[in-house]
């Protein structure tokens, strides 16, 4: 029990000194920042994982996305038919045969993305944001707008959250910059959240649960990592903006559902072109490595190289090492590929390849948009919004990825010794 703490706490500092090593400003070191952030990570784990009540909480959320997924099949059984999960017309030949992840799951993106256009529209989601905004602020002493951002990514996206921040992005130092860009990576969109949720149903109880704590504890985890990485300057405005101003988006309900809709579809689309041509990229990389000579008796490929690359940071989380190879193969794939990908595969993993502790570890490290392909949608996302800082902003993409990636693993290694307790 105590050695997976130790592993895991060892494993929080070496995150914390890494991003020190790299930092921009190795004297600037936030010490405030830095003990605060951390207090508050294991404060919201603390809450939201081990107060009594937080199980029925859990399933709570759990019921929540049940319902959502039941919504959805009413209206994907009406437009896809079997595909989308009416009665089937034949007998399966085995259990799931007839299952099909484009018209099954999916679809629930282009819901969610409705209803929470609806939400922000009707104030409800804002507020939220608010919320957790101000508590950002006051905690970690950083600016209105950089805590609203970031605070706003936990329910939106790493596009969509930069957005409400518009008018302040210009005048943002690079240290704020690069914390709102490190929020983005660091966690996933309520677009997405019920869709991964589903993906880990069957591997982790209550997962719903766990996945919106992963992405809520990551937010001062990337603050903690971003300012560690690129400190504020001393004579910098600590508060750029308290107040950020919620403006209207929508002219009414109808038109948030509509335009809400319109942009699920659009991101149902992106998911399905992603899904499709990585795993072919990933295929095609493992039939080139498969003419090399096989290793330990079995063929090379990526996967496996990427386990033995990353399975002593999996250790460092708490994963014990005859894990620590499966566990480092999901952390690359979130990496090189992305987190879908990650969560599918670790999904299919045969029952007990990981225990329940390493797979809420890796749930929780796997959690963010920190990947190869988030640069792109960030540089182009953020660019277009505030395009004098667009190249600044590709400057620090690859940076952003390795932040907000430890910014998650930070999360996984807290919520992994939780679990001992």
């Amino acid at each position: 029990m105590w050695i997976g703490a130790i592993q895991a706490i060892a494993g929080i500092a070496a995150l914390i000194a890494l991003a020190w090593a790299i930092s921009e400003n190795r004297r600037g070191f936030p010490w405030r920042t830095a003990a605060a952030g951390l207090l508050l990570q294991f404060a919201l784990a603390l809450l939201l994982i081990k107060l009594p009540g937080s199980q029925t909480v859990f399933r709570w959320i759990g019921n929540a996305v049940e319902a959502l997924m039941r919504s959805t099949e009413a209206g994907t059984s009406l437009v896809f038919g079997y595909l989308g999960g009416a009665p089937l017309p034949f007998q399966e030949t085995y259990p799931g045969a007839a299952f099909i992840f484009a018209f099954r799951i999916l679809p629930l993106v282009v819901f969610i993305s409705a209803l929470s256009a609806v939400l922000y529209h009707f104030r409800v989601l804002p507020w939220a944001v608010r919320g957790f905004a101000y508590l950002l602020t006051k905690t970690l002493n950083i600016g209105g707008a950089v805590s609203f951002a970031t605070a706003a990514n936990v329910f939106i996206g790493m596009v969509e959250a930069p957005l409400l921040v518009r008018p302040y992005l210009d005048r943002m130092t690079r240290s704020d910059l690069f914390v709102v860009m490190v929020g983005g990576m660091a966690t996933i969109a309520g677009t997405v959240f019920a869709l991964y949720s589903t993906l880990l149903s069957d591997l982790i109880p209550d997962s719903a649960g766990h996945l919106l704590t992963a992405s809520l504890i990551s937010a001062p985890a990337a603050i903690l990592i971003a300012l560690i990485m690129i400190p504020r300057e001393p004579d910098s405005d600590d508060q750029i903006e308290q107040s950020v101003e919620l403006g209207h988006i929508y002219e009414n309900g109808i038109d948030a559902i509509t335009r809400g809709a319109i942009d699920g579809l659009r991101l149902f689309a992106y998911i399905i072109g992603m899904v499709i041509v990585l795993v072919a990229l990933v295929e095609l990389v493992n039939i080139i490595l498969s003419t090399a000579p096989d290793v330990a008796a079995e063929p090379l490929t990526l996967q496996r190289i990427m386990g033995w690359a990353l399975a002593p940071v999996a250790w460092l989380l708490g994963v014990p090492w005859t894990e620590a190879v499966t566990a480092g193969q999901l952390l690359g794939t979130k990496v090189i590929l992305n987190e879908l990908i990650a969560y599918i595969q670790m999904s299919e993993l045969p029952p007990g390849t990981l225990s329940e502790r390493s797979a809420i570890i890796m749930a929780y490290s796997i959690c963010g948009f920190a990947n190869i392909g988030s640069v792109g949608i960030m540089i182009g996302g953020i660019g277009a919004i505030a395009p004098d800082r667009r190249l600044e902003i590709a400057q620090l993409g690859l940076k952003s990825i390795l932040a907000g990636t430890m910014a998650t693993c930070m999360t996984g290694a807290i919520a992994g010794i939780l679990h001992l307790i």
